[in-house]
């Protein structure tokens, strides 16, 4: 069964409604979608009554974005969103975001780039989507402060650039936790485009196992052969299960829906309770 166990909607930074998203899946052959935007899980439901339209096979998801001493994204998959922990989790990040945002937003203005919490908020396409650091990229971008939102992303708040907030991010920790109190397996997200070198990185995934990280997401669009034949081993030897998804945020691009190829082992099915 193909499957895509990375996808983004307009619920967070992608472009794309939960029904178009589901849309693109069937088109392109799907058996089994998720969709995992970051940090919510408000447009799991309408995702999953489009995906049982067409046919396929779903879960809830969402995309933790973690911090530790760099950016560690965790995936989690089949979780209760009327967990209490869940709530206690949203309440959490979407108070964090509102203070993140406006620690940014200051630091942009002591560099004479001043934006408006109103403008940042009317990059939202979505009333229900938590803030995002990408809403304030796009803001920028629209205001001619870079040729694009990646590139004002990469110049200005990214970690370590000069308007960077850590104000109210979650720790991988916390994540692995929220994920298991609501019923849910957890993968690490894109492990390649960690920023720590090989030793380093090894020994993070090892001690997130011993947190409870149940999978690896391997299979990853933007990783080369190597780097997924290397996670590949990484999960078999921590005893991992291998995930895979292309990330994708918009309808064109290199991440498109269903890339790369991925087919999930029995054992993930199984843990998933797909049949």
């Amino acid at each position: 069964m193909k499957a895509d166990m990375h996808i983004h909607s307009y619920y967070s930074d992608g472009v794309m409604s939960p029904a178009e998203i589901a849309a693109l899946c069937m088109r392109n052959g799907l058996g089994f979608a998720v969709l995992t935007d970051h940090d919510n899980m408000n447009g799991s439901a309408q995702f999953a009554a489009e995906c049982k339209k067409a046919g396929i096979k779903c879960v809830s998801g969402m995309e933790i974005s973690a911090y530790t001493q760099v950016k560690v994204h965790i995936l989690g998959y089949g979780m209760n969103a009327a967990c209490d922990a869940y709530e206690k989790f949203l309440s959490f990040v979407c108070e964090g975001a509102v203070a993140r945002t406006a620690d940014i937003l200051s630091k942009l203005k002591k560099r004479g780039l001043a934006l408006s919490f109103e403008e940042v908020m009317r990059e939202r396409r979505c009333a229900a989507s938590p803030l995002h650091t990408m809403y304030i990229a796009r803001a920028a971008a629209r205001k001619g402060f870079a040729p694009s939102p990646g590139a004002f992303y990469i110049d200005m708040l990214a970690p370590g650039r000069p308007a960077y907030s850590d104000v109210g991010r979650p720790s991988p920790e916390y994540a692995l936790e929220v994920i298991a109190a609501c019923g849910g397996i957890s993968s690490l997200a894109h492990p390649g485009r960690i920023t720590l070198p090989a030793d380093g990185k090894y020994a993070l995934i090892e001690r997130l196992r011993s947190c409870g990280l149940a999978g690896i997401e391997a299979v990853y669009s933007g990783h080369t052969e190597e780097e997924t034949a290397y996670f590949k081993g990484v999960a078999a030897k921590l005893s991992l299960l291998v995930t895979g998804g292309s990330d994708t945020h918009y309808p064109e691009g290199s991440r498109a829906i269903g890339t790369p190829d991925f087919h999930p082992s029995a054992q993930l099915l199984s843990a998933l309770g797909i049949n």
